[in-house]
């Protein structure tokens, strides 16, 4: 029986994972693990952990039926998942992590340009006004006028992540036509860990003593953890509880609710960033944080028709 309520509270608690998992993560990278090595930790962690999900739930992986299927796999576990996990942890090493997750949270600005000029989708004409409000907001919350305040390498991987992500909604739509989300999802990480350890991998992890306590820095700077269990957060806590009640939030919303609702990410990045990290953002970074929200609503829903019924959840 579909509750909406419950979707709600379902979503709400995938972001306010994620949300904590953007600071956890930084803590790991202030530890001296680089981007691609954690990458490779995040996707292999979570690979096995979905693999050990669904053999629980009694579902089974299949291999992809053509060439098309195959590419279809691949591009999802490459492009819309192994590539945004890495810009998305390059992004949050060097800005405000509220505005990295800003950055990455355009994609549905992206997408719903791509259905018009790609699909040849009918949109309405909310997009454009959209658009405008969100490169508008991205330039008070850059400071244009400055020269550009922020790190214009964190900046690109934002941006970049926010590409990526759009791979990830524009061929996660194909994707869960055929098959039960949970096992796109399984399928894709399993792709992305792959990937990633052929570039980096995971054994380049034990070159770091796990065993050390580390600072949770900023106003937490007096709480220490083992790294081993931070990653170990990051991975169970950070990635597969939010992914699994996004997933089951999507059995009493629609996708695009689902999507709207975790647009509080950004939000609730930016509240963590001043609250651990002390990052303070100014009058009129704020004003373009919302006019960029603002501009992220109306593009989501501008769509006059979706390819498919429902998506994966978000991947941050």
């Amino acid at each position: 029986m579909r509750t909406p309520l419950t979707g709600y509270g379902l979503v709400s608690v995938g972001a306010a994972f994620f949300v904590l998992n953007a600071g956890v993560s930084r803590v790991i990278q202030a530890a001296g693990i680089d981007s691609m090595t954690l990458t490779t930790v995040r996707c292999t962690g979570t690979a096995l952990a979905l693999l050990l999900v669904t053999a629980l739930r009694g579902l089974r992986l299949r291999l992809p039926r053509d060439w098309r299927e195959l590419g279809l796999v691949l591009g999802f576990g490459i492009s819309g998942v192994a590539l945004v996990q890495w810009f998305y942890f390059v992004a949050i090493d060097r800005l405000p992590v509220g505005i990295a997750l800003l950055l990455e949270f355009t994609a549905p600005v992206l997408v719903a340009l791509f259905a018009r000029m790609v699909y040849h989708e009918r949109v309405r004409r909310r997009l454009w006004l959209g658009l405008g409000l969100s490169l508008g907001g991205l330039g008070l919350v850059a400071q244009v006028w400055d020269g550009l305040t922020l790190d214009a390498i964190g900046v690109v991987a934002g941006l970049a992540a926010a590409v990526s992500l759009a791979a990830y909604f524009l061929l996660g739509e194909r994707s869960v036509s055929e098959q039960p989300p949970i096992l796109v999802l399984t399928e894709a990480f399993i792709v992305a860990a792959v990937f990633w350890n052929l570039m980096q991998p995971v054994t380049g992890l034990f070159d770091s003593d796990l065993t050390a306590l580390r600072s949770l820095g900023g106003t937490l700077a007096g709480y220490r953890f083992p790294l081993w269990s931070l990653l170990g957060w990051m991975i169970l806590l950070g990635t597969v509880v939010p992914f699994l009640a996004e997933l089951s939030a999507l059995r009493h919303l629609t996708a695009t609710e689902v999507t709207l609702v975790g647009m509080v990410e950004p939000v609730g990045a930016t509240v963590l960033g001043w609250l651990w990290f002390r990052e303070d953002l100014v009058a009129a970074q704020l004003v373009g944080v919302a006019l960029v929200l603002l501009g992220i609503a109306l593009a989501q829903t501008a769509r006059t028709r979706a390819r498919v019924t429902s998506s994966p959840p978000l991947t941050t």
